[in-house]
Parts: structure tokens; sequence; C-alpha cells
């Protein structure tokens, strides 16, 4: 029996729900594969981003576990100290 998606018609937004997510391996040289349209930190720590809106990367630091709602294109491995990252994109 195939699975119901009530939400398959809606229209994506950056405040609706993710309905993708991918464990993130921090890059110094590599972007993401998709935009992330936040992110969810497991283990707290500093979190080093690049925006996807371009300009300089930012750390975000002391992050607690929880969702960072910044659109983002990288996670740094240099200065990223969080762990268990998830990027959350639709």
């Amino acid at each position: 029996m195939p699975i119901i998606d009530d939400y398959s018609e809606h229209a994506a937004s950056a405040s609706a729900p993710a309905r993708r997510a991918v464990a993130v391996t921090p890059s110094d040289t590599v972007d993401l594969t998709v935009v992330a349209k936040s992110l969810y930190v497991g283990g707290p720590g500093d979190v080093r981003i690049q925006p996807a809106g371009g300009g300089a990367a930012v750390t975000l630091t002391a992050h607690p576990i929880g969702y960072l709602p910044v659109q983002v294109s990288r996670v740094l491995a240099t200065g990223t100290t969080a762990t268990a990252i998830v990027a959350l994109f639709d």
C-alpha cells in the first residue's frame, strides 16, 4: 500500500517544514549538494557556515543542540566543533 503524502502538492517555502534531510560532513572546500534551508545541530559547539546568500563565512559560537535557521551552502570543517549536523531542505 503506497504512503499517503498530503503535503506533496504544497508549495515549498522558507518557513515550511523541510521535506528532506541529509547528514553533513563539514568541508572547507566542498559545498552542500543542495542549499540547506536550515541545519539541525545534534551535538553542541561552534558551527562555521557559508551563508547561501554569499558574503564571508561566519562562526555561530556555542550553538546548542537544536535548529539553526539560516540558509547555508557550506558547513566548514575549520572552526566547526558541533557534531551530528543535518542539512534540512525541500
